[in-house]
């Protein structure tokens, strides 16, 4: 299994499934020794453990894969190869991709121009070098049929999931020390990811400017995620809120590693206004800590809330702010929404996505 790049503080979406399936396939049943493009460096502090590199690297492996005939390739010591991301080459053993979202064929004013028609290139070729593609929802299985003509018949649906421990009340007293650690008062308003135009943050920044001084002033706006790509209005808007007086909190790295789930659960409200998402994790995780989400309507999300969350239209700032008020100020709804995101979270656990996953392996391999 290829896992993503040594890293520190939030991992994206990518990477928090990655280490998920690491730490959960043996409990399927599978052995599973990760590998890694790019080679790995000595490890620091905070870092994680990634295991061994690849044969070589991927540029060399793509090149080698252009110019030689289609009969060679890489040797894996595997009985078959996952990889979590587009970077894949032919190997002599069965390959299974998870394939996340169309995102940079269908919005590609939403990625990063550097490489985008490269990376484009490489990932219609990884589709076809799979011999199994798994989509992390429905949403994500129509994107990948009409954006890059995959067979339906060889993409599973294994949605992710969420940590047990995550389902587990947290202790009061460790929440009030990581809101202490942050500098900040519980009950705030909370999104989690990397700034990137289709989060759709300064949205968010706008709506929740709507609220009324003194609503603002008594629950916060918190802010998640590490600086990505185009974000740079959007910080310097954060920061002119914030010398303005504004109770505006950007948190570009958690310093902890549990410290994540301690901010989900000092906050009073959680919202995603995404544009587009091939699934949203931070969305479940708020439901296993029992948060009321406001969640966007759009791309894969009515999906995997199911009901759960006040559902809203992301262009709409007027909606998104009258949302973030009902859940603010309306017990009963803020109830509803708590105990239904909390039935949700049980449906979907990193557990189940790891036993679906094993059983792909093992359909594959009986062919």
């Amino acid at each position: 299994m290829i896992e993503p790049g040594l890293t520190k503080g939030r991992l994206d979406g990518i990477g928090v499934y990655t280490r998920a399936l690491l730490r959960h396939l043996p409990q399927a049943g599978c052995s599973v020794a990760p590998y890694s493009w790019p080679r790995p460096r000595a490890a620091r502090p905070g870092d994680i453990s990634i295991g061994q590199a690849m044969p070589q690297s991927f540029e060399a492996a793509s090149v080698v894969d252009l110019l030689t005939p289609a009969a060679h390739r890489v040797h894996m010591p595997a009985n078959i190869f996952h990889a979590t991301d587009y970077r894949i080459v032919r190997m002599d053993c069965p390959v299974v991709a998870t394939l996340h979202d169309a995102l940079p064929i269908k919005y590609p004013e939403w990625c990063s121009p550097r490489l985008r028609r490269t990376k484009n290139w490489l990932q219609r070729k990884a589709i076809a070098k799979a011999d199994h593609v798994i989509a992390v929802s429905q949403f994500a299985t129509t994107e990948l049929v009409d954006y890059f003509g995959v067979d339906p018949r060889r993409i599973s649906v294994v949605p992710n999931g969420v940590d047990p421990e995550w389902l587990e009340e947290a202790d009061a007293e460790l929440v009030a020390a990581a809101l202490a650690r942050y500098k900040l008062r519980g009950g705030y308003f909370l999104t989690v990811g990397t700034l990137q135009p289709r989060k759709n943050i300064e949205r968010l920044l706008d709506a929740w400017l709507l609220l009324p001084r003194a609503t603002r002033d008594e629950r916060g706006l918190v802010v998640v995620g590490a600086a990505g790509w185009r974000c740079e209005t959007l910080l310097a808007r954060l920061a002119a809120a914030r010398e303005n007086g504004e109770n505006v909190v950007w948190l570009d790295k958690v310093l902890e590693a549990q410290d994540l789930r301690l901010l989900y659960a000092g906050a009073g409200v959680f919202v995603f206004p995404s544009l587009y998402e091939g699934f949203g994790i931070p969305v479940l995780e708020a439901f296993a800590a029992r948060i009321p989400v406001v969640a966007s309507n759009a791309s894969s999300l009515p999906e995997v809330t199911a009901g759960a969350a006040f559902e809203v239209d992301p262009l709409d700032t007027e909606a998104l702010a009258d949302a973030m008020r009902t859940l603010a100020i309306d017990d009963r709804e803020r109830a509803r929404c708590v105990a239904a995101g909390r039935a949700r979270a049980e449906q979907l656990t990193w557990q189940d996505t790891a036993r679906h996953t094993a059983d792909v392996y093992r359909a594959v391999l009986s062919q």
